[in-house]
């Protein structure tokens, strides 16, 4: 039986292949944004565990709102921390389908700031 993927989940799968072969054997910055919140995770995808994740969702996260770039960037710096607490330094970018921009390019600002480098 055929799927049939939507245009999401192509653009998804086509960022998803292109990161594929610049990461190497670094780990993955993985983002999901809904219209109500935005969620981050650092993905090791040689072992298929989550070294760390940050969301709007936490308690940690100060943002009234999940849905601007204010609260986009406190869950950039959470993953950061986070991740190098984990002792991740360098991480490779997954917008997955969302353009970057807006609160994907402030979550990913904030994580760079936070000391992650990709």
């Amino acid at each position: 039986m055929n799927k049939r993927m939507t245009p999401f989940e192509k653009r998804r799968q086509r960022v998803r292949v292109a990161l594929r072969r610049k990461a190497g054997d670094r780990p993955r910055l993985s983002i999901h944004r809904t219209g109500r919140h935005i969620y981050a995770q650092v993905i090791d995808d040689k072992k298929g565990s989550t070294i760390a994740s940050a969301s709007t969702l936490d308690k940690d996260a100060k943002a009234k709102s999940g849905a601007n770039v204010d609260a986009a960037a406190e869950v950039g710096k959470l993953v950061a921390e986070r991740a190098t607490k984990a002792g991740v330094k360098r991480v490779v970018f997954d917008r997955g389908a969302f353009l970057f921009h807006g609160r994907v390019k402030a979550l990913a600002d904030a994580a760079r700031d936070g000391g992650l480098e990709f």
